[in-house]
């Protein structure tokens, strides 16, 4: 347990579809409903992201390289997007306190300085912690962390490293659990697989998780080409960006895109009877699924995207992609 981790992570093959009950289904698709709802409410006023390429592509090589498995990796980078942000929150309340009372102002360059040089400690605390929440037996070690940190440069304690897991769980009041992606994207396939998708749900599940670390990776240019399409504007306005952060929090919104791209990439002639079932679930519009597997799918494969060969009527309405970016005022 105190070596580095080499097993492998969890094959795609081990994933099985259909096993589980209907009910058990409709209840699970049900709190996925409601979390995400409710995570799009509590994204409204959130500042920043964090979920930069490089940061991403840094958890993604580091959890490759300890083989966890993919719900690590993403829990990682959706852990350390809510830490990081909870830190700039703070410090802009300090701010603005000290403002108001006129009090002598922090050394914020200094601040700066200390938050930088500790960014590599509570990234990789970040995925340790995911590695836990994991239920999985190849929890990293301390000494597996330490030894990566020195061999970047990074002397630190095993103190140091726990006081850096604790800073970053009472950061965020313990509550380290973050919704991901993933599961909407799986409980998803898992109710087409009952729907009768004439792709099957191994198959597709393979390029969806190909897929999710593209999007993850390529976040900023795939949901800036959405945030144009959806408001018939190239030039996006501050209001219009603000008001599209809750549509880059819709998981459920993601999920389709996701499943409908890589059914695309599947079986191009079966892609409107999973887009079809994929809107008999969620709710979703047409229109906004094409919209979200044609921005997936132009920063991957490019040509003959399913807008071009499968155009969806013009007078469906997107559901909030479209609504949540359109106003001006």
């Amino acid at each position: 347990m105190d070596g580095p981790v080499r097993s492998r992570p969890a094959s795609l093959s081990d994933f099985q579809f259909g096993a589980v009950a209907t009910e058990t289904i409709e209840d699970a698709l049900l709190h996925l409903v409601q979390q995400n709802e409710q995570n799009m409410q509590e994204a409204a006023g959130r500042m920043g992201s964090f979920r930069e390429t490089r940061i991403v592509e840094f958890v993604f090589l580091l959890s490759e390289q300890w083989c966890l498995e993919k719900s690590v990796s993403y829990q990682a980078v959706e852990i350390l997007e809510r830490f990081m942000i909870k830190q700039a929150e703070n410090m802009y309340r300090q701010a603005t306190i000290q403002l108001r009372e006129k009090k002598e102002p922090q050394n914020w360059k200094a601040l700066k300085e200390q938050l930088f040089n500790k960014f590599i400690l509570r990234l990789v605390s970040c995925v340790q912690l995911a590695s836990k929440l994991s239920f999985h037996y190849k929890i990293i070690s301390n000494i597996t962390v330490l030894n990566f940190l020195q061999s970047l440069g990074y002397v630190h304690t095993k103190e140091e490293l726990l006081e850096s897991e604790l800073d970053v769980l009472k950061s965020l009041n313990f509550q380290i659990n973050l919704s991901t992606p993933l599961p909407y994207v799986e409980m998803l396939l898992e109710v087409l697989g009952y729907n009768g998708c004439l792709v099957p749900a191994t198959r597709l599940h393979a390029t969806c998780l190909t897929l999710l670390d593209l999007v993850y990776l390529l976040r900023e240019p795939i949901y800036e080409s959405l945030l144009r399409a959806s408001i018939e504007n190239p030039i996006p306005s501050q209001l219009q960006g603000e008001k599209f952060v809750s549509v880059k929090e819709d998981f459920m919104l993601l999920a389709v895109g996701i499943i409908a791209a890589s059914a695309f990439i599947q079986n191009h002639e079966c892609w409107s009877q999973v887009v079809g079932h994929l809107q008999s679930i969620t709710g979703i519009a047409l229109e906004s699924i094409a919209e979200f597997s044609y921005a997936i799918l132009t920063h991957s494969v490019g040509a003959n995207t399913p807008r071009r060969q499968q155009p969806v009527l013009p007078h469906l309405e997107a559901r909030a992609l479209r609504a949540a970016a359109s106003s001006n005022t």
